[in-house]
């Protein structure tokens, strides 16, 4: 279990004293916690998954608004966070299998506007599962829907 992988990840960044490895996988332990908390049962790893895809987005954000606040360092930081998050999601999508499946959404569902682009997301999300990061589906069909 995914879960299992992190957790001995982080018993080996302790021992190779990896603090940022090991703050990193604490934080993302302790917010798998909070998920199990509130949903009332452990996490499936397509449960994990979710969590793990939210704190990478995080990090992303946090990043691009260190950039802003011209705070390289901590944006670094943040991004070398979101790196070691990356190794527990399942390998990406190339461009060309993500659009290829937005392409067979927009023909099965029939869609021919932005106003159908809901639709052909929650279809796409739903195929790919954490294999493709949501802003990146959502950029391909409107820029497919707006041709």
């Amino acid at each position: 279990m995914l879960i299992d992988q992190i957790q001995s990840d982080l018993k080996e960044a302790q021992l190779s004293r990896n603090e940022r490895t090991v703050s990193t996988l604490r934080l993302l332990l302790a917010e798998i916690k909070n998920v199990e908390i509130s949903k009332g049962s452990p996490l499936e790893d397509s449960d994990i998954i979710l969590v793990v895809q939210r704190e990478v987005k995080k990090r992303r954000e946090a990043a691009a608004g260190f950039r802003q606040g011209a705070r390289e360092d901590s944006a670094i930081e943040e991004e070398a966070e979101a790196k070691i998050l990356e190794n527990y999601l399942p390998t990406q999508l190339s461009n060309e299998e993500l659009t290829k499946l937005v392409e067979e959404a927009i023909t099965e569902l029939g869609a021919n506007s932005i106003s159908d682009m809901g639709k052909v997301i929650g279809q796409v999300m739903g195929k790919v599962g954490g294999k493709a990061d949501g802003s990146r589906v959502s950029g391909l069909v409107k820029e497919k829907l707006a041709q």
